[in-house]
């Protein structure tokens, strides 16, 4: 199914019970967020929010924040079909170039839907606010959460042009309103906007940059969607794809750029890359944690273009599970194809939510061969943007990947630290507040296939073997019934399945080390195969929280070590006694008196009790 705007999509979840409207004043700054995080959280419907102080727009939120959502805006059934749309676009039937992805696309019908269709009477320039006009105050843009440095547009459809090639891109970069006219551009030194802006540099020139605001629900996940580098295939001709019509584009009234026609509102402008850079941030961020300040380009906005009747759509990060975790799963769907052409032996994988989306990799695999395991997570550090993974698990063909404690069982009944776990370093993600340096860190591959007799040093099966006491695959942990006291530890608790986890107040360098030695000497700690030491803000009896802490404060390296038969995992605080130099970010947390105001008119805005 194709829609022709965002406002259709919002009609067809009204018709299907998936939206509901809040006609009460409503406050964009944390007000609405904090009612949509409720709802998100709970697998609640979307929201339009038709009375938003400040504004003549209304705000919609939430909209591709279930599975079965964001597979209706792909026109899908499912998630899972999404990769048989690709497996279509890819030869696997070995007659051409293993490599050569979308190889044969112009034999297909279907890629008649590939190309932009151009088209003059555009939606989106039905009303034109151009120079002193400009007053971006005047669009509903949301500040998410009570550190942010401003309000930020969250699902911002940026278009940049190569300035020698001319080659089209559009990428999901943040967005935060500096004044009526100026915002900041968040282009990450692994984007293509920053590569298109530093050739803007040598070449003495301005890019032009327009940002789309709304636009059929494909574009908007076409934006996200991680594209291999195929000439010819960009967001638009993703879009088309999926949608299975050509996307309507037109010119931009002062940019030479292509638009969505179909958009809601756009932005249009420049970065002058002459210029200096501004503070932009801090931002509560996908990770659950803010990001920090720092300089990016200053965007100037000379015209803005909107329907006559627009809505101005949005949505929330921060700790998951968020709307976000739903683009990142359509995303492993649609890109599984391509991944098992270059690595055949892929069964599955899957990014859950706690280590949102780069920190965790969970992988099967038909294994045939001893080693093959690291093969494989060695091969997906390679695969574009899966080079910024931090942990990935690798299990047999047999466990499903999106059963998250499934798979954690799995690690303690055939990984046996030390010798299936394995440390390397590669490219992070710059948002990594815990890497040993900005956008460079540690990774670790953790090996919970059965093992072979090569892999265990034995010269018989591992299914026979026992490596001392370690981790014979029939594993089960003996759970102490009184647990000691440590220094800083404020709560802890036990699973069957091995696994220590800590809350610590750190206080002192070495805390950490200290604790895992005083742990491995007591008793309580047989049977035990990892200990997870969070900082003292985790909730010990959620294993999801504690590993989205963990993942989110480990630089693997540094902070993952073997000590007797335990992997340690230091998931607390960083200090700068223990020569750490970069700055510790807060965790996202809602300011107080916007939740006990959501609370006391919860019913005043019309919303069932149940997603409260």
């Amino acid at each position: 199914m194709a829609f022709p705007d965002i406002q259709s999509f919002i009609r067809l979840l009204e018709e299907r019970g998936e939206l509901l409207r809040v006609s009460t004043p409503v406050s964009r700054e944390l007000e609405i967020t904090e009612i949509a995080d409720r709802l998100v959280k709970r697998g609640g419907p979307a929201l339009l929010f038709e009375n938003v102080t400040g504004s003549a727009y209304p705000v919609a939120i939430g909209l591709l924040g279930t599975r079965a959502r964001v597979a209706l805006a792909l026109g899908v059934t499912d998630l899972d079909a999404l990769a048989a749309k690709v497996r279509a676009l890819i030869d696997l039937s070995g007659g051409g170039s293993r490599l050569g992805l979308l190889s044969n696309v112009t034999k297909l019908g279907d890629a008649m839907n590939l190309p932009p269709r151009r088209v003059r009477n555009a939606p989106v320039q039905q009303v034109v606010w151009r120079g002193d006009e400009v007053d971006l105050s005047k669009i509903p843009v949301l500040k998410c959460w009570p550190l942010d440095g401003g309000p930020f547009v969250t699902l911002p459809l940026v278009i940049t042009k190569d300035p020698e090639t001319g080659e089209r891109n559009m990428g999901m970069y943040r967005v935060q309103i500096m004044s009526r006219n100026t915002t900041g551009m968040h282009w990450q030194r692994h984007k293509t906007g920053t590569k298109h802006l530093e050739k803007a540099r040598r070449l003495g020139q301005r890019l032009e940059v327009a940002v789309a605001i709304g636009g059929d629900p494909a574009l908007i996940y076409a934006a996200t969607a991680p594209l291999p580098p195929v000439p010819g295939l960009d967001e638009f001709a993703l879009a088309g794809y999926l949608r299975g019509q050509r996307y309507p584009v037109t010119r931009g009234v002062t940019v030479d750029l292509d638009v969505p026609a179909n958009a809601e509102f756009i932005l249009e402008g420049y970065v002058d890359p002459a210029e200096d850079w501004v503070v932009e941030g801090p931002f509560g961020d996908h990770t659950g944690f803010y990001t920090l300040p720092d300089l990016y380009p200053r965007f100037h906005v000379t015209a803005v273009t909107m329907r006559e009747h627009p809505v101005y759509p949005a949505t929330i990060v921060g700790r998951p599970p968020m709307e976000d975790a739903y683009l990142i799963e359509a995303s492993e769907r649609l890109f599984l194809p391509a991944a098992q052409l270059i690595i055949p032996e892929i069964v599955d994988y899957h990014m859950p939510p706690a280590g949102v989306a780069h920190n965790l990799v969970f992988v099967s695999i038909r294994k045939t061969y001893p080693g093959q395991a690291y093969k494989v997570a060695n091969g997906l550090f390679g695969l574009g943007q899966m080079m910024f993974a931090k942990v990935i698990v690798v299990v047999d063909e047999d466990v499903n990947v999106t059963d998250f404690s499934a798979v954690w069982r799995e690690v303690t009944r055939k990984a046996v630290p030390g010798r299936d776990t394995l440390s390397t370093r590669g490219p992070t993600d710059v948002l990594d507040h815990s890497s040993r340096g900005w956008g460079y860190g540690g990774k670790l591959i953790i090996d919970a296939t059965t093992k072979r007799p090569e892999e265990t040093g034995s010269g018989v099966s591992s299914r026979d073997h026992q490596a001392g006491d370690l981790a014979p695959e029939a594993f089960q942990a003996q759970v102490s019934p009184e647990l000691p006291a440590f220094e800083g530890v404020l709560a802890q608790r036990q699973t069957a399945d091995g696994y220590w986890l800590v809350a610590l107040r750190k206080t002192r360098a070495g805390q950490a080390r200290d604790l895992t030695s005083a742990f491995v000497a007591h008793p309580a700690a047989a049977g035990m195969r990892h200990l997870l030491i969070c900082d003292d803000e985790t909730d010990v009896s959620n294993l999801e929280d504690v590993w989205w802490t963990i993942l989110n404060n480990i630089d693997p390296e540094r902070d993952v070590w073997v000590e007797g038969n335990l992997l340690a995992w230091d998931g607390a605080r960083k200090l700068p006694e223990e020569g750490f130099v970069r700055e510790w970010p807060p965790k996202i947390v809602m300011d107080p008196a916007v939740v006990t105001r959501v609370d006391r008119l919860w019913n005043v805005y019309g919303l069932p009790e149940r997603w409260r």
